[in-house]
């Protein structure tokens, strides 16, 4: 549960390339501050609409959220040693279909979740390293309480990209990896690639 909720809070958290730009945010902490409400007035002001049919929130994930995650990062850290002489293009596949089931999957948990309220935005620690920085958020419960969830940037060609979630400690790209690696290493990848699609293969929660 309280997976789903945290992955709620990064879909509403982020918001697409276009509006950073009108934003002028080049900061990932401001970045994740300044837009979290933006996602979330998208869906309030629809929310009748989005009620009657929620695999219409699977488009605003698409265009909204999904322009900055680096997918193709993520994806070669999930393969880890398994996708070392897999061509970039099976690498690509591999991250569409991955997203693509988080996408449907995580989507309709906006309805649920759609407060600015519920995320608060910690400051930043430390200097921005375009390596590696940790955005610190804390995610208020729905029973009470907070959980502590960092979101980890890095600075592309593009900007900033997030490529991993840290929840409570537990890093998402090492719990994926954990699933994914063996399974490709064993069936290889066009197996996990299809099974992935076709839903046989479902990424852990």
């Amino acid at each position: 549960m309280i997976r789903k909720i945290v992955l709620t809070c990064l879909l509403g958290g982020v918001v697409s390339t276009a509006a950073m730009a009108d934003l002028a945010v080049d900061n990932p902490v401001d970045l994740v501050r300044e837009t979290t409400k933006n996602i979330f007035t998208k869906v309030n002001e629809n929310i009748d609409e989005y009620t009657a049919d929620p695999k219409l929130l699977e488009t605003i994930v698409d265009t909204d959220l999904m322009p900055l995650i680096d997918i193709r990062y993520a994806a070669r850290l999930i393969l880890g040693r398994a996708g070392r002489g897999i061509p970039q293009e099976k690498i690509d596949e591999f991250g569409k279909v991955m997203s693509d089931q988080l996408v449907s999957r995580y989507a309709k948990g906006l309805l649920e979740y759609r407060s600015e309220e519920q995320l608060e935005v910690l400051p930043q620690r430390g200097e921005l390293n375009d390596r590696l920085t940790r955005v610190r958020t804390r995610v208020r419960l729905p029973q009470g309480g907070f959980t502590p969830v960092d979101y980890i940037f890095h600075k592309t060609a593009n900007g900033w990209r997030a490529f991993d979630v840290i929840v409570e400690g537990i890093s998402y790209v090492t719990t994926y990896r954990n699933q994914i690696m063996p399974e490709v290493q064993a069936d290889g990848i066009d197996s996990v690639i299809q099974r992935l699609g076709s839903g046989d293969l479902v990424l852990s929660e």
